[in-house]
């Protein structure tokens, strides 16, 4: 079996007494203030995605209150002026340019020939986001992020997670000179805790979502905290202009390999794939693809696909899975709008198939975290049933690789 490859992180050594770098004085980094993020003067404020109703872009971020009114718990998005320059390169715009970066993003697109051969696709390709620098897509939003809490004069980023959000939240904050602060659960993988541990960042332990979520809310009612991750139940999603980080991912597939036809994407509470369906739809208006791809999203127990048919977007979907990174109970109206404004949809991979498909990727020499693999379990679910063609070209999102994956190495079978 082939050993765990090691994360090999593209950053400045770490501090030598990480505590005193984040001391109760702490004050942004010479770097941070050199490269303190210009607003896009286009960015006019956050929008509803269900009403359209416009709102001040503000560091909480609690949806829509129209809609919550009427009963309905939405996230908002970036709302940006038009772009009236008629040869303008601005096909996708970000909140903020330039940003605040470590080398996030231009990941490779892999072309997987044999796999294609092996499931009856015309192409298959992986966007393998583990070459990050903390080894996720997570990075692409939380350099966003950290540019808004820059932005806004923050000195802690607050988030709920037990995985690759709190790594590169951990790291990101480190290198701009603002605090962390992570409610996880009681069972964090230590490989992420002794990374936590070491850039400084402090570890709140909680045993459900629900005690997570209260913390990250309370800690962003106070001034300076920026909540970078979902804090409300219902389940809204992570901070809106973060979110957009990840619109870059449409505009490098585009690049590498074309317009996909179907993209394939692991799915918690469906932040990338909105980040990636909202970057496709700005290249869509823009004039610079013909269509958008079909975005299927994976989940490791049926929560979006109970809400297709028919279940409420707001209801509590439990399961137990191996699939970490894509645990949770909760749907958001931005995973329902990802899949269905494309013609996609949900698809149910349970532990074994990602298992199964694991094995796949290894012998092909890639490395995978489970719940990316379950997206080639998911491919082959939609083949059978005919929602992707045999002249199809096909992305999966290698969400990250795994070194971190807490059920790795697979058992042997």
């Amino acid at each position: 079996m082939t050993p765990s490859p090691v994360l090999d992180f593209k950053f400045a050594a770490l501090p030598a007494d990480p505590s005193a770098h984040h001391s109760a004085n702490a004050t942004p980094s010479a770097l941070a203030r050199a490269l303190k993020p210009v607003r896009n003067p286009r960015l006019r404020g956050l929008q509803c995605l269900r009403c359209d109703a416009l709102y001040p872009v503000t560091l909480t971020h609690d949806g829509c209150p129209a809609c919550k009114k009427a009963g309905f718990h939405v996230a908002l998005r970036a709302s940006y002026l038009p772009d009236l320059a008629a040869d303008s390169p601005d096909a996708i715009p970000m909140p903020y340019a330039p940003g605040f970066t470590l080398g996030e993003g231009h990941t490779p697109m892999q072309e997987m020939p044999e796999l294609a051969r092996h499931f009856d696709v015309a192409r298959l390709g992986l966007k393998d986001e583990s070459s990050n620098p903390t080894g996720s897509h997570k990075d692409r939003m939380t350099a966003v992020g950290v540019a808004q809490a820059l932005d806004f004069g923050a000195h802690t980023l607050v988030l709920a997670s037990s995985g690759n959000a709190a790594v590169s939240a951990a790291h990101y904050a480190w290198a701009a000179g603002l605090r962390c602060e992570v409610a996880t659960y009681e069972g964090m993988p230590a490989t992420y805790a002794r990374q936590l541990d070491a850039l400084g960042a402090r570890r709140y332990v909680f045993a459900d979502n629900a005690g997570r979520w209260a913390f990250v809310r309370e800690r962003s009612q106070y001034p300076g905290y920026f909540a970078l991750t979902n804090y409300r139940l219902p389940a809204l999603g992570s901070a809106p202009l973060a979110i957009e980080g990840y619109k870059t991912i449409a505009p490098e597939c585009v690049a590498d390999a074309g317009v996909p036809d179907h993209i394939v994407i692991p799915t918690a509470r469906g932040d990338l794939a909105w980040g990636i369906y909202a970057g496709f739809r700005d290249l869509l208006a823009a004039g610079r693809i013909p269509r958008l791809p079909r975005l299927w999203l994976v989940e490791p127990f049926p929560r979006l696909s109970r809400v297709f048919a028919g279940g409420a977007i707001n209801g509590s979907y439990p399961g137990h899975t191996a699939q970490f990174s894509t645990a949770g109970a909760t749907v958001t109206y931005l995973q329902w709008q990802a899949a269905s404004a494309t013609g996609g949809g949900a698809v149910v991979v349970s532990d074994d198939e990602a298992r199964a498909a694991r094995r796949l990727l290894t012998a092909a020499g890639v490395s995978a975290e489970l719940c990316a693999a379950g997206g080639l379990a998911a491919l082959r679910q939609l083949r059978e049933t005919g929602a992707i063609a045999a002249d199809a070209h096909v992305v999966l999102m290698l969400t990250a690789n795994a070194s971190s994956d807490p059920s790795w190495p697979d058992p042997a079978v």
